[in-house]
Formats: C-alpha cells, sequence, structure tokens
C-alpha cells in the first residue's frame, strides 16, 4: 500500500511540475499556445509586458511589511520549485538529447555517402546515352528496310489466312466450333467484299458463303431444336445476329420456341381444373340448394356451435397446389424466359450496324405483348380455379395460396418493370378476396336460415314445458340434448350465431395478416375492411337477419299463416337483444379486428339497432295479433255454432271458455319466459267478483236495472252511445310494449272485441243471455289478472252482457248469486 501510494504522489507531482511550466509557457493541454489576447499589464508577473520596478513599486503601496515578507517567502518558494522541476525534467529527457545529438551526426555522414552515389550514377546515365546515339545512328539505314519487309510479311500473312478460310470453316463447322467460323468469317468479310472484283478472292468469298450458309442453317436448326438449352440458344441467337440473321425473325421464333414450352404448362394447369358445369334447371338449383341445406346441423342438436359446411368440388389436388405448380413450373420459366431474352435482345451490347437498328426497343415491344398474352391464360385458369373454393370450413389455405401466388409474381415485376401482370395479379387476389367475402354472407345466411328451420322442429316436435325449465314431453325426434325452453333455444340460437360471425371474422381477418404480402396494398388497409367485411358481410348479415324475421309477419292468413307463434316471440326478443348489445359487440369487435378507418361512407351503428328494434317491434305485434286471432277463433265458433234463441237454462260455464282460460294462461307462461313483467295498474280487491247487468257500464244505476220496460232499452241504448261519446277509445290492434303485460293486454283484447263483434251478429233467447252472464263472469274471474289495466276487461265483458241483453228475444237476466256458483263449480 505504501508502495502504491508513493508512485501516486509522483505521477501527481510530475503533472503538477508539468502544468506549471505549461502555464509558464503559455501552452494548452495539447501543447499548443491558446489564441488568446496577451495581457498588457505590466504588474502581471505571467505577462509579456512585466516591468519589475511597477511591480514593485505597487506591492510597497499596496502591502504592509507582513504581507511583503510572506510574499518574498511564497516567491521564494516558486523560484525554488521551478528550479528543481527544471533540472527535473533536464536529468529524465538527457538520454534522449544524447539520442539526438548521435541521429544529428550520423545522418551527417550518410549525406555525404549519397552524394558521392549520385555523381557516380550521373556518371553512369551520361555514358549510356552516349552508346544509345551511337547504335542510333549506325542502324539508321536498316530501319526503313525492316519496317517494309514487316509490312510484306504481315500481308502475306492476312492473304494466307484468306486461302486458308474455307479450309479453317469446313473444319470449324465439323467440330461445331461455330463461334470461332463466325469469328473467322467477320476477321475476312470486308477484305473480301472489297477485293471481290479479283477472281481468286472472288472465288474465297462464294466459297466462304457457302459455308456460312450451311452454318446458319444448322444454328437454325439448333435454335428450332426443343432440346436446346438456355446456354446454346443464347449462343446460336447471338451468332445469328453476327450472321446478318433479321432480328425482328429472330425475337418471333425465340418468342415462338419458348411460347410452345409455356404452352405445354398451361395445358397441364388446365387438366387439374374441372370444366365449366352445365348450368342447372331452376328446380334442380332450388333442389341442390334444399339439400346442401340440410346437411348442417342445429343449435337444437348440441348446444355447441355449428360450423359452416358448404358443398365443395374436389379437384384433384387443393389450391395451394395448383398455385405451387403454376409458380413452379409456368411462372418460374416465364421469368427464365423473360431473363435469357432480355440479355439476347435487349440489354446485349450491340455493336456496329447492330446498333443502328434500335433492336432493344423492337424486341421489348414484342416482349410484353407476349407476357400479357400469356399471363392473361394463366390469370383465367386461377381464377376458375379460384372459383372451385366454395367450401368456406377452412380460409387459410387459399389465403396462402393467393399469398404465394402474389408474390411470385413481384419476380416478374422486377424483371419487367412496364408489364400490367402485377397489377392484374393483384386483382385477381382483390376479387377472390370480395368473393369469399360473400360466400362467407352466404353461408351466415344459409345457417341462419337453416338454425330457424331447426328451431321450428324443435318447437314442434318436443312440447315445451309450461314451467319453461323442467320436464317436457319429447317424440322420438327430441334429441337427448335438445333445449327444452324457449330461453334455452334463444340462448342456443344466439350464441350460435355470435359464434358462427367470431369464426368468418377469424378466416377473413387471414388476408389482413401482418406475414401475408398483399395486405400491405391500400385495398386491404382501408377498403376490404371497411366496406368489404364490416359493410358488406357484417351489415348486410344483420340487415339479413332482421329483414327475413320481418318476413315471418308479411305470411299471415286468416289463422296467421304457418308460422309457430313461439317463433315469432323468439325472433322478436332475439331481434331487440341484437338491438340492446349484439350489434355493437358485433360491430366493435369488427372495427378492432380490422382496424377499419372510418373514412368511407358506413352505417352507423344507431341505424342497425334502429332497424333491429322496428324488427322486433313488427314481430311481437303479430305474435300478439296472431295469439289473438287464434283465441278469437275459437270464440267466433263457438258463438256461431250454437242456437243461442232455443238454448237449454245454463248450468255450467262452456268448455270454450275454460279452454280460452287456459290457452291465456299458457301464452302468458310463454311470454313471461322472454320478456319482463311490466307495470300493471292497481287492482281493486273485488276484482273478480265484478257483477254486470244486462245493460252495459252505463246503465248498471239502479233505477235504470229496477224499471225495464220494452221502452227502456230504447232509452238505455241512448245512454249507452252517449256515454261511448265521452268514454276513452280503446284501441285493439296498437302496438304493444316490450313486456309480459302490453303483450297480454293486446291478445286479450282483440280476443274479447271479436267476442263483442260476434255477440252483435246473433239473436239470443232468455237462457242465451244467461249463458253469456255466465261466461262472462267466469271471463273475469281469471283475465283481469293478466292486463295492465283491469278496468278494460270489464269494460269489454260488460259491453258483450249489454249487446247481448239488446240482441235478447226475452231479457231476463240471471241472479248474480247463481252465476257466482256456477262458475266456482266450472
Amino acid at each position: 500500500m505504501d508502495a502504491d501510494g508513493s508512485v501516486s504522489d509522483e505521477s501527481g507531482r510530475r503533472r503538477r511540475v508539468h502544468g506549471m511550466l505549461k502555464l509558464y509557457y503559455g501552452l494548452n493541454e495539447e501543447g499548443k499556445t491558446p489564441e488568446q489576447p496577451q495581457s498588457l499589464d505590466p504588474c502581471d508577473i505571467n505577462g509579456p509586458h512585466f516591468d519589475p520596478e511597477l511591480y514593485l513599486n505597487k506591492l510597497r503601496r499596496e502591502c504592509s511589511l507582513s504581507e511583503l515578507m510572506d510574499h518574498e517567502t511564497c516567491m521564494v518558494k516558486q523560484i525554488r520549485s521551478l528550479d528543481s522541476d527544471m533540472q527535473t525534467l533536464v536529468y529524465e529527457n538527457y538520454n534522449k538529447f544524447i539520442s539526438a545529438t548521435d541521429t544529428i551526426r550520423k545522418m551527417k555522414n550518410d549525406f555525404k555517402k549519397m552524394e558521392d552515389e549520385m555523381d557516380c550514377l550521373s556518371a553512369n546515365m551520361a555514358a549510356i546515352t552516349d552508346f544509345s546515339a551511337s547504335i542510333s545512328g549506325t542502324l539508321q539505314d536498316q530501319h526503313a528496310q525492316i519496317t517494309k519487309l514487316s509490312g510484306v510479311h504481315t500481308l502475306l500473312r492476312k492473304l494466307q489466312f484468306l486461302f486458308e478460310l474455307p479450309a479453317r470453316l469446313n473444319k470449324c463447322l465439323e467440330l461445331q466450333a461455330y463461334a470461332q467460323a463466325v469469328s473467322s468469317h467477320r476477321r475476312a468479310r470486308c477484305v473480301l467484299q472489297q477485293y471481290s472484283h479479283l477472281p481468286s478472292f472472288k472465288g474465297i468469298q462464294d466459297d466462304c458463303n457457302a459455308i456460312m450458309e450451311k452454318l446458319a442453317q444448322e444454328l437454325r436448326q439448333k435454335f428450332r431444336d426443343g432440346g436446346t438449352s438456355a446456354k446454346d440458344l443464347s449462343e446460336c441467337v447471338e451468332l445469328l445476329l453476327q450472321l446478318d440473321e433479321p432480328a425482328e425473325e429472330l425475337c418471333d421464333k425465340f418468342l415462338s420456341h419458348a411460347g410452345s414450352r409455356l404452352e405445354l404448362d398451361l395445358q397441364g394447369l388446365e387438366a387439374e381444373i374441372k370444366p365449366y358445369p352445365p348450368t342447372p334447371a331452376p328446380k334442380e338449383a332450388a333442389t341442390r340448394r334444399s339439400s346442401s341445406s340440410t346437411a348442417v346441423g342445429s343449435p337444437s342438436d348440441n348446444n355447441s356451435p355449428k360450423t359452416l359446411s358448404l358443398p365443395s368440388p374436389t379437384p384433384n389436388t387443393d389450391i395451394l397446389e395448383f398455385i405451387d405448380r403454376g409458380c413452379n413450373e409456368f411462372v418460374s420459366s416465364l421469368c427464365l424466359v423473360i431473363t435469357s431474352y432480355q440479355e439476347l435482345f435487349v440489354n446485349h451490347a450491340q455493336t456496329g450496324e447492330l446498333a443502328s437498328k434500335n433492336i432493344p426497343q423492337m424486341a421489348n415491344g414484342k416482349l410484353q405483348a407476349f407476357v400479357d398474352d400469356l399471363a392473361a391464360r394463366y390469370f383465367s385458369l386461377v381464377e376458375r380455379r379460384i372459383q372451385e373454393e366454395k367450401g368456406v370450413g377452412d380460409n387459410s389455405l387459399l389465403v396462402r395460396a393467393l399469398d404465394r401466388f402474389h408474390r411470385r409474381l413481384q419476380a416478374v415485376a422486377k424483371l419487367l418493370p412496364g408489364s400490367a401482370v402485377p397489377t392484374r395479379g393483384t386483382e385477381i387476389v382483390v376479387r377472390a378476396a370480395t368473393e369469399r367475402v360473400k360466400q362467407y354472407l352466404s353461408a351466415l345466411q344459409s345457417f341462419y336460415m337453416d338454425s330457424l328451420t331447426d328451431v321450428r322442429q324443435a318447437l314442434a316436435t318436443p312440447r315445451l314445458s309450461v314451467a319453461g325449465g323442467g320436464t317436457h314431453l319429447g317424440g322420438p325426434a327430441a334429441g337427448r340434448d335438445a333445449p327444452s325452453s324457449l330461453p334455452e333455444l334463444l340462448s342456443s340460437l344466439s350464441a350460435s350465431i355470435l359464434n358462427q360471425i367470431k369464426s368468418v371474422l377469424a378466416s377473413v381477418h387471414l388476408f389482413t395478416a401482418k406475414d401475408i404480402t398483399f395486405s400491405n396494398k391500400p385495398y386491404f388497409k382501408g377498403e376490404f375492411c371497411s366496406q368489404g367485411v364490416r359493410e358488406n358481410l357484417v351489415v348486410n348479415f344483420i340487415r339479413f337477419v332482421c329483414q327475413s324475421s320481418r318476413q315471418f309477419c308479411e305470411s299471415a292468413g286468416d289463422k296467421g299463416g304457418s308460422t309457430p307463434p313461439a317463433l315469432l316471440l323468439l325472433l322478436s326478443r332475439l331481434c331487440l337483444d341484437f338491438e340492446t348489445s349484439t350489434i355493437s359487440y358485433i360491430l366493435t369487435l369488427t372495427d378492432e379486428q380490422f382496424l377499419v378507418q372510418h373514412q368511407n361512407p358506413i352505417t352507423p351503428v344507431t341505424t342497425l339497432c334502429g332497424e333491429a328494434r322496428e324488427a322486433a317491434q313488427k314481430l311481437l305485434n303479430h305474435y300478439v295479433k296472431v295469439q289473438g286471432l287464434i283465441i278469437s277463433q275459437m270464440l267466433r265458433k263457438s258463438v256461431e255454432t250454437r242456437d243461442w234463441v232455443n238454448t237449454i237454462e245454463p248450468r255450467n260455464v262452456r268448455a270454450v271458455m275454460k279452454r280460452v282460460v287456459e290457452d291465456t294462461t299458457s301464452i302468458d307462461v310463454q311470454v313471461g319466459l322472454l320478456y319482463e313483467e311490466g307495470v300493471r295498474k292497481a287492482h281493486s280487491s273485488d276484482s273478480s267478483k265484478r257483477t254486470f247487468s244486462v245493460y252495459s257500464s252505463s246503465r248498471q244505476q239502479p233505477r235504470y236495472a229496477a224499471s225495464y220496460t220494452p221502452s227502456a232499452p230504447m232509452d238505455t241504448n241512448l245512454l249507452s252511445n252517449i256515454h261511448k261519446l265521452f268514454s276513452e277509445r280503446i284501441d285493439i290492434f296498437s302496438s304493444v310494449e316490450f313486456n309480459k303485460v302490453s303483450v297480454m293486454t293486446g291478445i286479450i283484447k282483440i280476443s274479447l272485441k271479436t267476442f263483442l263483434e260476434c255477440v252483435r251478429l246473433r239473436t239470443f233467447g232468455r237462457y242465451g243471455l244467461q249463458q253469456i252472464q255466465v261466461d262472462c263472469h267466469y271471463l273475469q274471474m281469471y283475465l283481469w289478472r293478466f292486463v295492465s289495466d283491469e278496468n278494460l276487461v270489464h269494460f269489454l265483458l260488460d259491453e258483450i252482457v249489454g249487446s247481448s241483453a239488446h240482441r235478447c228475444l226475452d231479457p231476463s237476466p240471471m241472479e248474480q248469486s247463481v252465476i257466482e256458483v256456477i262458475c266456482e263449480r266450472g
């Protein structure tokens, strides 16, 4: 530790010494003088203008004696320290000074020796110059003769080459050294053409032309040979161009030869595609659609979500294998043809006469037309094969195939920048994605309609329990896991629809995956997400659900049509759930998954919710009308088929009234399974013990009942009509609210109004009137608890009894106590 401390102290001292020296000489850390203005103060001891006399006078004036003594002591210490440091630096650098002195002495000796060598070299160069001048003077006379002999020798070699050229060309032809033959002929062609007027040269030229024509024929044959490799083909074309073969004709032959090969690839692809099927007749098409729809599972068969399954043709290879074959064979071959063609005719450096013919521009135009024609045929085959992909179970295979198709076409774009092939390929991908969305929409619509068919079967075959949750009377068609109540059917249907939409969105989302090359295209980032998926798929399906549900309200006949009322009730609740939550959830999910940009006009959520609520309202109103007409039909038949004039004295309540109460109770339970109770008005304590006189409510005053005379009906009829003018009007077919009380009120209003109108068309005897009294009292005992306002039931029943009294030949009412006994016994 002591050694380390001493070393650090020594190094610190040296740094301080160097710093003081630098400060003394005015140097910075890099050893350079800083560019600062020099101090002009004569009292600055470190400045260049320091004046000792002024400095001492200033100290004597400003400092006391003790301060002067201290200042002197400090200055002495600094001087001694600097002297010590200076000696230390000298001692430390002594060896360097000695070495520098030796080096300078050695350099003086070396330079002296070098000067001697340079003088010797200069003398040698002078001797060489004199010797060279002597040789040149000696050979000056023979130089012209040597030059002349060299020219004659060169000419003789050329003549020898010309005379041996036919034999040389034949030899090259035998050895198939076509490039060497063409090169030799090109070297001699200009000379032979220049001296063709001489008989000897004319003969050589004719022989050479005949040989080169034969060689050209062999090159053309080799060019037309189907087994020629790309390298041989390139060599043939280059040699034929050098032999003045027309470039346009060579381009056509090259493209024709390449086209025949590519044609085989296209024929192989076409063999894997099924031929266009004949257009089926409308009846056959309908049968096929119905058979395909029955193949889909139902929510009543299993509570688990169903999967879409549409029949699709089964070609020999799947779409990915087909695209792979097309890319590996046709597209790869096409790229090879483009590369070879461009090397031969477009990018090949043309020299001499070929450079003036503008071959690249002509060749490029022919190549563009050739590629566009073949690509159009290839795209047609690809689109035909894509159209065969009707099944929507697994979308990944199609997306991968389209991605590979699009990716491989980019090679054509790089080789042929001006080609429209990549753009047309992208259009095919866009059309395929759009068609896929349409298929998914059609599949969702079929799925929904099949689900409704299954719900109808579940409603028709197993009898739903009254309590809505326990046992049910099931036939042989009832599945073990079939839903046993309307809430379960609704939950199963809603869950299956929602799960199916999620599954479809997941499949369609593959088109926009990050690893898919065409997903970065503007279409798939914008229009495909907003218009293709959101509007054309999700929004259209939601509207289809609402429209198809509303259609059940348009096929009603006298008895409410063939649609089960329970289905109308279930669909109304389904549409209401769509309006409250499902639509918002589905559209939010779609916007999040596909990053929908709301730049294009899209359907607002509120609009769809309004359509769903409208459909729910229409379905619920129609349900009320259908159920009211069913009960009304029973009441109408019970009134029209009875002889009310000659009937016997009533002893009990008619069976049809009991049936009406039972059906109303069943409807009340059914509606209560899907809708809330609703708000009722306060009930009076004697609601079930209301009494009815033979006159309407306006004539229940004792004075009218006690003084009944033949002329009284005229007076009371007038009072009844006056009372109706001021009473509250009852709207029988008004819209109902989404609760059980409102629905039951609408059904009972329709039923009792029908009962009233039927009574007004009949004539009653004494006992017929009394039977009406008993029936109305029985209805009052039970129906008041189903409606929102019991006064409405009392008013209508009072009107029925009053109308019966008006139509009665002998209006003798039954005692109230007797009526109560009969009703309680019934």
